[in-house]
């Protein structure tokens, strides 16, 4: 990112001049800027660095602990991952991981799963759990934490940001969106330095934070890596300019755990909070704020106005989601094995089962193989069809691959309650229907033949894992080595299929696994992508195997024929120069010619939808957004434009749902970009015969481009091509709407 145009004007501050941040405004955060102002007046100094400063790892019950401002009533600050539960706390949910709960293209269950979690971390004191994410966004497929991110498209991310972000702080936790910006890898994550031109970073990685900061998130985390040469957290242009000014956020911003490298300099460049105080080794390392601060302001070296704009941005947060009001004590520690105080469980596991059973994905169904019905035999084949022998939660932070893959590995987990295995939640089920189940539940090529041989049908369980860098699992440092199945699973695959004619692959997996050996196999009829799915893993996968529903996931990224198709992947290297621009994964495929094996959007049914009727309703005029600053950007960015309908029809047997998506094409005024890019989705339960409307409603941002010379969002003028289908391939309405010179 060059230094552009708007940025111009900070270059001639001085050191001990701060300009004014965080221009956005609702109603919420008003009342709550007016309450912190009013306690700011009440703290001492010592008390006001203690609010911005964590108390060193391990310094209190939490993974990240503030000091109490006893003065004004305000308490030690408990920050708690995970972007899925709540880590080092037992009993909790372990809902599905944030690309299943992507993956179900449903805003309702998006929203409920946000809700669930937050109740979950209220009920156990936390005051800021560190979710959701939207970077890694995952333009590298082979990406070690893209899993805990909704989606690679910015589109859906942002929606999966946005829903439950007013999900979380709704249930009354703040949230925190991370990781800010360009966090797209493990492998030198630490020093790497992300070269992102100024197009690709608004149009692709800060979207979604846009969505989080329209929907009020009260916290974001700065990252690890550099972003063109300078420390994620130490950026003045990252900060201050894009986060705070540009998009308006009125919250505080946060380092990830030792992501700060200096004291001042990281305090003017907007850092609002240091985590976790100090860092990990013995004894402790140096403490860049604390009483370093008092003594930076003290000097001159930091404005006193830079530190009451700390203090109060942390203080409007925790009176934006109401915690100054009977907000529950921590109810455990994460140093004594987490065992919490109260129970907070209560009803969850249904969401969690909701979101694992709709997020699978229904690739292969030759000959309807699925649902399965009542079959005289099955085998279940493989490893990933059973909990870890040493139970779910043998090994920390989930950093192995022994067992089913319900989660990646590394501070985005939580502890598992119970983990309902595949064969488990399937021998209940063959139970009721007298079906023979025949097992091999290694990776042992030659007893999953005979296990198969032994069957009408046999279903094969592999996976792929991948997680956060400061574990290696299996030769794999956070960053996946490949795209191919753990375990050696295209050999197990192929054994199985040599002996069985009827053969249906089940993947968990963290993210894009190449297929083609698997697909080569005739035998194999069907495939399940199953993703992370939580807790209720098994319960899910057969709600979809034995036809209790529909399968309705949809893919949140694409599935190449090869791994050179994507054009990206992390490197080894210690910086990134971002070569693919805003060709990421579809809009790569789609600009190159590339035929994928499974498109991004795809998956089936067990029923038929046709689209018909595509009404085409915008009217609007080109230019810039030039307008103030809400929270999220310029105001007209979310301004109405019109509305594209389309009617779907369950022409199929069995109700099910169909996400009707919507993508737009710039005419050629813009600059060169993508053929199409998401810009709505709706998905619509119909029972058979009946039909419903899929609406999408649009604003100026979903028909803009950001022009690099003048810094702002433009809609161009000319000609729009408007796609529905039920993929971004499979488009069955086509339409156009024409803009005007402003």
């Amino acid at each position: 990112m060059h230094t552009p145009l708007l940025f111009l004007s900070l270059l001639s501050i001085g050191a001990g001049a701060v300009p004014t941040y965080g221009l956005g405004t609702t109603s919420g955060w008003d009342s709550a800027y007016t309450k912190a102002q009013t306690a700011l007046a009440k703290l001492s100094q010592d008390e006001k660095a203690g609010i911005v400063t964590g108390m060193t790892w391990e310094g209190g019950p939490c993974v990240g602990n503030t000091y109490a401002a006893n003065s004004i009533g305000y308490p030690s600050l408990c920050l708690q991952d995970s972007p899925l539960g709540i880590r080092f706390a037992n009993p909790v949910t372990a809902f599905p991981a944030g690309i299943n709960a992507g993956a179900t293209w449903d805003r309702s269950l998006l929203y409920a799963r946000g809700a669930a979690m937050g109740a979950e971390a209220k009920g156990l004191g936390v005051h800021v759990q560190l979710g959701p994410v939207a970077g890694p966004l995952g333009k590298n497929p082979d990406g070690g934490r893209n899993w805990e991110g909704f989606s690679v498209d910015p589109y859906l991310s942002g929606v999966g940001m946005e829903e439950t972000i007013r999900g979380m702080q709704n249930s009354g936790v703040q949230a925190c969106a991370k990781h800010w910006l360009g966090n797209e890898q493990e492998v030198y994550r630490d020093t790497i330095s992300s070269n992102m031109a100024d197009r690709e970073t608004h149009e692709l990685y800060v979207w979604p934070f846009m969505n989080a900061v329209r929907a009020d998130v009260a916290s974001v985390m700065c990252s690890y890596n550099k972003v063109n040469g300078t420390w994620a957290c130490e950026s003045d242009e990252l900060l201050n300019e894009l986060m705070k000014n540009e998009l308006g956020f009125r919250g505080y911003i946060m380092s990830d755990w030792n992501a700060q490298h200096t004291g001042v300099n990281s305090a003017l460049a907007g850092l609002d909070m240091t985590m976790p105080g100090s860092d990990f080794n013995t004894p402790r390392g140096s403490i860049f704020w604390g009483s370093n601060l008092v003594e930076a302001v003290s000097n001159g070296s930091v404005p006193q106005s830079r530190l009451d704009n700390m203090v109060t941005r942390i203080l409007a947060a925790w009176y934006l989601v109401d915690q100054d009001q009977g907000y529950p004590e921590v109810a455990f520690s994460s140093w004594n094995g987490g065992k919490a105080k109260v129970n907070v469980t209560a009803g969850h596991a249904s969401v969690a089962r909701a979101v694992a059973r709709d997020s699978i994905i229904l690739l292969k169904n030759e000959g309807k193989i699925l649902p399965l019905g009542r079959p005289g035999s099955l085998a279940i084949i493989g490893q990933d069809a059973i909990v870890n022998p040493g139970g779910p939660n043998a090994c920390s932070d989930r950093g192995c691959d022994n067992g089913t893959l319900a989660m990646g590995w590394g501070s985005g987990t939580a502890d598992f309650p119970y983990l309902v295995g595949p064969l488990e939640a399937i021998q209940k089920q063959a139970d009721q229907h007298g079906t023979k189940i025949v097992t091999s539940t290694t990776d042992d090529f030659t007893a999953g033949a005979q296990a198969a041989a032994a069957a009408e049908t046999a279903i094969v369980f592999i996976n792929a894992d991948s997680g956060e860098g400061y574990i290696t699992v299996e030769g794999n440092a956070g960053d996946r080595n490949n795209l191919d199945p753990w375990h050696n699973g295209n050999t197990l695959v192929q054994s199985v299929a040599a002996a069985n004619k009827n053969v249906i692959v089940v993947v968990h997996s963290v993210g894009p696994v190449i297929l083609e050996t698997i697909l080569a196999q005739p035998s194999v009829k069907g495939i399940i992508w199953a993703g992370l799915p939580g807790q209720e893993s098994g319960n899910a996968l057969t709600d979809i195997l034995f036809g209790t529903t529909s399968p309705s996931g949809k893919l949140p990224y694409t599935i190449a024929r090869q791994r050179a198709d994507y054009g990206a992947g992390w490197i080894n290297a210690q910086s990134d120069p971002f070569s693919e621009g805003i060709f990421v994964d579809y809009r790569h495929f789609d600009e190159q010619g590339i035929e994928p094996r499974y498109e991004f959007g795809y998956g089936l049914s067990y029923t038929r939808f046709n689209h018909t009727g595509l009404s085409v309703s915008v009217f609007t005029t080109s230019g810039p957004a030039v307008g103030s600053v809400v929270s999220g950007g310029p105001v007209e960015l979310f301004e109405p434009v019109g509305s594209i309908t389309v009617q779907l029809v369950n022409s199929g047997s069995v109700e099910g749902a169909e996400v009707a998506q919507l993508y737009i094409g710039l005419p050629d005024s813009a600059p060169p970009s993508p053929p199409k890019q998401l810009r709505g989705f709706q998905k619509v339960k119909l029972q058979p015969g009946q039909a419903g409307t899929a609406t999408f409603e649009l604003t100026r941002r979903d028909i803009s481009y950001w022009d690099t010379p003048t810094q702002k969002w433009v809609v161009p003028g000319g000609t729009f091509k408007v796609y529905v289908g039920a993929s971004s391939r499979d488009i069955r309405q086509q339409g156009s709407f024409v803009v005007g010179k402003y």
